[in-house]
């Protein structure tokens, strides 16, 4: 019987890469998005391609009841989930006493409350199978503060520190938790949120393809966290030495430079 990996954001970028990479190993798949017609699309492209089996299940994290509605519909099959990949997220640019109240309290709905929710709902099963991977997408702007997408940047910082937290108490159990912390990477994020450029100060982006190719390799050995690149790991590592205040005052100035 073959493993089932359920994606979220699984219509593009990092999370439609990861697709690929669990269906090209043989994985069936359970692929979690808005988009219902460009699920549609990548499900028939890689059971076409791989002869796995996928379902879709079309649904707005943003909605405090997706992660049930999830999870009852594939009790409802009887569906095991063996791996869980938490990539959904978005962001957004701007001052903080200027942005949308609304898409900020989404953004911590879907970054925050429907990761946390999909992991306590499907984890204890892993635990009980003594088995199972748990795949997390914070980013970079976990390290940092963030001045002008502060909302975003704290998001990540929750999502590595739950996730690290998490797999210390699931040690022994079977199950592990991986962290992927990417820097600037070449998707639709950045122009869904206003800016011009993926890259940050000197870091160049990253093709979604190769982050997700680290981070599929990294979760298949069990790291704990995963910062693809090695100039995204010299700043996550020199940040650990550099006062919040300052690192905030050099966030300001590049997330300025990119508008």
């Amino acid at each position: 019987m073959k493993d089932v990996v359920l994606i979220t954001g699984a219509s593009g970028g990092i999370g439609k890469e990861l697709a690929k990479l669990f269906a090209k190993d043989g994985h069936d798949l359970v692929l979690v998005a808005r988009d219902e017609k460009t699920l549609e699309i990548v499900s028939d492209e890689l059971s076409n391609e791989f002869g796995i089996s996928t379902m879709i299940i079309p649904k707005d994290l943003s909605s405090p009841s997706a992660p049930d509605e999830i999870f009852d519909e594939l009790k409802k099959n009887s569906i095991v989930i063996d791996a869980l990949v938490n990539n959904a997220g978005f962001g957004s640019y701007g001052a903080f006493i200027k942005t949308d109240l609304k898409t900020s309290l989404e953004m911590i709905q879907v970054n925050v409350t429907a990761l946390t929710h999909l992991t306590r709902l499907f984890a204890p099963e892993m635990v009980k199978n003594g088995k199972g991977k748990i795949l997390n997408i914070a980013s970079l702007a976990a390290f940092p503060p963030g001045p002008y997408m502060n909302v975003y940047y704290s998001t990540k910082a929750y999502v590595l520190s739950f996730s690290v937290a998490l797999n210390e108490e699931l040690k022994g159990t079977g199950v592990s938790v991986t962290t992927l912390c990417p820097g600037p990477t070449d998707t639709n994020f950045q122009k869904r949120i206003g800016l011009t450029s993926a890259e940050t100060f000197s870091i160049k982006s990253m093709s979604a393809q190769k982050v997700a190719l680290i981070g599929y390799k990294g979760l298949k050995k069990g790291k704990l966290i995963i910062l693809p690149g090695f100039v995204n790991k010299l700043t996550a590592f020199a940040l650990r030495f550099i006062p919040k205040s300052t690192a905030a005052h050099f966030v300001a100035i590049g997330q300025i430079s990119r508008k």
